[in-house]
């Protein structure tokens, strides 16, 4: 039923966020432009996607923002992690979060 936990498959690394009040919505548009441009140049880094909290049931505990990565494998990840522009982009990034959450997982259908 669950996909194996070997390295292989693929992965979605997901990043929640609450951003610190005092963040532009000009800042805020420039750090997921930047965010996006990382598929460019992490070769890893598959896809990106974002969104934002749209839930009725009010249990997002101040977490707005969700950005979702996809790549081929953990080693995959582990790449993306330590490459130089998502080191710092990562950097700037984090700087204007109150609070973040990642979590890496692979997908898996319920057969």
């Amino acid at each position: 039923m669950a996909a194996a936990a070997g390295s292989g498959g693929v992965v979605k690394h997901l990043v929640i966020v609450q951003f610190k009040e005092d963040v532009t919505p000009e800042r805020l548009d420039g750090l997921i432009r930047g965010y996006a441009g990382l598929v460019d140049k992490v070769p890893s880094m598959k896809a990106f996607h974002w969104g934002t909290d749209v839930s009725i049931e009010n249990m997002h505990q101040g977490f707005t923002h969700v950005f979702e990565s996809t790549f081929e494998s953990t080693e995959g990840v582990k790449e993306y992690v330590y490459h130089p522009a998502h080191v710092e982009f990562a950097t700037d990034f984090l700087g204007s979060t109150e609070k973040v959450l990642i979590i890496d997982f692979k997908p898996a259908a319920v057969n």
